[in-house]
This record gives C-alpha cells, structure tokens and sequence, in this order.
C-alpha cells in the first residue's frame, strides 16, 4: 500500500512541476512566433492549465478505468470553483472587470447544462464526445478571435504583465518537449497509484477521480489564481478557472468519450453533475454582477460560502463513496 500512495504523491508533484514547464515553454515558443500577449493568456496558458486533467483522463480512458477520467473532469470543475475560488477570495476578494470574462460567464454556464443534457442518458457515446468537441474547437475560433481584437480591455492588460518572461528558442523547445514527457510519465504513474489506492479501500475509481486526481490535478490553477490575487491580477484570477472549467466539460470529457466511449452511474449525474451545475451557476450570478454599477465581485463571505460547500460535497461523496 505504500508504493501506490508514493505513486500518486510523487506523480502529483511531477505533474504540477512539468505542467508549468509545458505552458512556459509553449507561452515562450507562441512568443517567439509573434502571438500576442493576450491569446498566449487565453489560450496557452489558460487552457495549458488543464494539461494535467487532459492527459490523466486520456490515460484512464486507454486503461478503461472511466470512473478517472470522468471524475478527474467534473472533479476538478468543482474544486476549481469551490475550493480554489473559494480560498483565493478568502485571501484576497475576486474582481471581474473583463470584459472578455463577463462573455466566458454565461458561456461556461451553457456549456455545463449540455454536458448534463449530453449525459442524461448516462452514457458518453462517440456522438457526445464529437459535439464536447466541437464546442471547444468553436470556443477556440472564438477566443482567437476576440484575442485578435484591438479593443482595450483589463483582461489584456494584467497578461501582458503576467505572461511569463522571454527564454531562448532553444529552451523553450526543452521545456516544452520534457514538460510534455514529464506530464505523460507522471499521469501514468498517478493513475496506477489511484487505481491500487481504490482497490485496496474497495471504493470505485471514480471517488478516487473526484477526489484525489481531481484536486491533484488542479494544484496548477490553485497555484496560479492565488498568485495572480495576491498581486491585484483578479482577472487572471477568475480567468484560470473559467477557461480551466471550459476546457475540462469539453475537450477532457471529449477526448475521454472519443477513445473509450462509456456509460456512467446515476448518482454521477444527481450528486456530482448537479453539483457543478449549481456551482456554475452561482458563479455566474456572483462574478457577472447583475446589479447596476456594481462590478462583478467574489468576496470574502461568498468565499467562504463556495468553501463551505465544497466541504459540504466532500463530506455527501464519502458519505455516498461505493
């Protein structure tokens, strides 16, 4: 049983390090190349993020243990949002001034309620996965293309800031190649840890997924929007998770359907779908910021409220754990 538990801590850590090595050195490249600022934040970085939850969940799909990968996704999109938002607004309350951010809002929120509509028959057919990616290869065009605008926005300046400083060609290839190398070698070792962890407790794979891989594999986005907040960049802040939660509904749950289509139980869709439906859309009510002239804003006690229901979730996932 030790082996397995120094599987997944040493592949979470390994994960965390080489996933921020990947989007270095994809952000430095991009650079290289002539992208703007603002499309290596939406795009690379943002979505990089979520490098760890992808490969993990194509892994578990390969292996066939689908309880991962699906856990690992809807996992993360719920950690994303109630533990990690909810954390750095206790630190430091979370403004959304973006206008780009106030767009992703309500797309994030329709994009969680096809996901439950996908799923409602309790299978992930070749079919669902196909329109999962669709939706990002569209939010892609769209995130392109807005990036690509030349109008003002405080979205675009906090990432010029906070890209990451310019690195040599040469070293940029390298962080890109072994951070991809390192990201694939430590999912895999992460997912056999899991995988041995759930049969030795006789629990499924996918309490381990919604649990242990997913909040392992959202230590990058933890990592990053705490940082960000701390530094005034609330954007960046709320920007991690949306593009984070956008990615993992479609291309991790797509890529997942597309390899190994499968069927999921009923409590997925009562407990942990209607979980992250509710979720998303609170979060949409709180960071849209309805009322007029006031600004989008997660505070401290909205903080506290996300927090307590991730608590809350963990404590009915145990309570439900087969």
């Amino acid at each position: 049983m030790i082996l397995p538990i120094l599987a997944v801590v040493l592949g979470l850590v390994v994960l965390v390090i080489s996933s921020d090595r990947f989007v270095d050195g994809a952000a430095a490249t991009a650079r290289h190349f002539g992208m703007p600022s603002l499309l290596i934040g939406m795009v690379i970085v943002g979505f990089g993020t979520s490098a760890p939850e992808l490969v993990v969940s194509v892994l578990s799909a390969i292996r066939g243990n689908a309880g991962i990968a699906i856990g690992n996704a809807y996992g993360s999109n719920i950690a994303n949002i109630a533990l990690i938002l909810g954390l750095t607004a206790l630190l430091s309350p979370v403004q959304v001034s973006s206008k780009i951010l106030k767009k992703e809002l309500p797309i994030l929120t329709l994009v969680t309620l096809l996901s439950f509509f996908l799923l409602y028959d309790l299978n992930i057919s070749l079919f669902d996965a196909g329109i999962l990616l669709l939706c990002i290869a569209l939010l892609m065009v769209w995130s392109i293309f807005n990036g690509l605008k030349n109008e003002p926005d405080t979205l675009a300046d906090t990432i010029d800031e906070a890209v990451p400083e310019p690195i040599s060609m040469r070293r940029a290839v390298l962080y890109l190649i072994f951070g991809l190398l390192f990201l694939i070698l430590s999912s895999r070792l992460l997912v056999w840890g899991a995988i041995e962890i759930a049969q030795f407790f006789g629990v499924s794979d996918l309490v381990i997924g919604l649990t242990i891989v997913a909040v392992g594999t959202s230590l990058p986005e933890l990592a990053s929007s705490i940082i960000a907040a701390k530094k005034g960049e609330h954007d960046i802040a709320m920007g991690n998770v949306i593009g984070s939660n956008l990615f993992n509904s479609t291309a991790v749950v797509g890529v997942a359907g597309a390899i190994y289509p499968f069927e999921i139980e009923s409590l997925v869709l009562r407990r942990d779908m209607s979980t992250m439906l509710i979720l998303t859309v609170s979060l949409f009510i709180i960071g849209y910021g309805f009322r007029k002239n006031r600004q989008g804003r997660v505070n401290r006690f909205e903080g506290a409220v996300l927090l307590s229901m991730y608590i809350g979730y963990t404590i009915l996932l145990m309570r439900t754990a087969v």
